[in-house]
């Protein structure tokens, strides 16, 4: 059974494209898409999947229209945003190291945007988005931190990923550190911020992580065949006439602005990143970064893992953090497993 065909545009242009992921990409996408209806439907005034759809069209009720528009769309439209940046940012990430335990989360990108947040929550008393915006500052820098001590004539694959987990240790240790010197007033926010919640999200974190996404994703997308030819090794790459550096550069912080924008709107949601690329290769079956299938696979797994922290546990509401972690550390278990006995690790 053929996996690929070739499509040519009126203009002349030939696509090569995989049926097996555009299928995989499409129904995840419906998945995500499914989910968050079910979302904003869910509540202490649920609202029917079809009145819902009506309402988003424009056709609903006063009250409806403004509990699904104003309270419960902008937080479902920053978990399908969060998710699809974390995944993309992670297949990024695993595709440049060559290593699926190269995600953002491994690396310590999370935990740096984490830090630059708590100096804003325990220094300064910041507003929301001061804190937001030390998440990304801190994140920006981390990501910095990481490409200078791991540039020796490039950026190659284990010592990126060795890099990271040393810097995502020292950290680590100055989140402790900024804990420890807080009030209680401040270090209980900076706990609740560090969990990774999506409460009270509205469309002061929607407009801007969507307007970056509208600007990285397009980028990323446009150095998508550097990267799949990056995979084969550097000097392969030199001789196809990718500039290798160049095109690892523009990634690299495309990927990190990603985190740390996802990081800034919804605290540091664990493993999506990690976990996100590695399902999405496995449904697809396909070679090469699958970036749009990550993507697609971020979001629903956000958007589940939101509706799982709000219904699952009775009337106790746990932080989208806390099921993405508890699922995703079930993971990476299985993934070091699976590693070992494959001799990788």
């Amino acid at each position: 059974m053929k996996t690929h065909r070739a499509v040519r545009t009126p203009g002349g242009l030939s696509l090569r494209v995989d049926v097996r992921t555009l299928v995989v990409g499409t129904l995840l996408l419906l998945v995500a898409l499914t989910a968050s209806v079910v979302l904003i439907g869910t509540g202490d005034f649920p609202i029917p999947a079809a009145d819902v759809v009506r309402t988003l069209l424009g056709e609903g009720d006063p009250g409806q229209e403004f509990i699904v528009t104003e309270l419960r769309l902008p937080r479902v439209l920053v978990g399908l945003l969060v998710g699809a940046s974390l995944g993309l940012a992670g297949a990024l990430f695993q595709s440049i190291s060559r290593n699926p335990l190269g995600s953002p989360d491994v690396l310590g990108l999370g935990q740096g945007a984490t830090a630059g947040a708590l100096v804003v929550i325990v220094l300064f008393s910041g507003t929301a988005n001061q804190v937001a915006l030390g998440a990304l500052v801190g994140g920006l820098a981390t990501g910095f931190a990481i490409y200078v001590l791991a540039w020796k004539r490039g950026v190659h694959g284990y010592r990126l990923v060795l890099v990271g987990i040393g810097v995502s240790a020292v950290v680590t240790a100055v989140n402790g550190y900024l804990l420890t010197k807080s009030d209680i007033v401040d270090a209980a926010r900076a706990i609740v911020w560090m969990t990774g919640s999506l409460d009270g999200r509205d469309w002061d974190q929607v407009w801007p992580l969507l307007a970056l996404c509208a600007i990285l994703v397009p980028l990323v997308l446009a150095n998508s065949r550097g990267l799949r030819m990056m995979e084969m090794g550097d000097d392969v790459s030199y001789a196809l006439g990718v500039r290798v550096e160049r095109v690892r550069l523009v990634l690299m912080l495309s990927a990190v602005l990603l985190t740390a924008a996802a990081t800034a709107a919804s605290g540091p949601v664990g493993f999506v990143a990690l976990t996100a690329p590695q399902l999405a290769r496995r449904l697809t079956r396909s070679p090469g970064p699958n970036l749009v299938p990550a993507m697609c696979m971020g979001a629903a797994l956000l958007v589940t893992a939101d509706w799982i922290s709000q219904r699952a546990f009775g009337a106790e509401q746990l932080p989208v953090g806390v099921v993405t972690g508890v699922l995703g550390g079930v993971y990476l278990l299985w993934l070091l497993v699976t590693e070992r006995r494959a001799g990788r690790i």
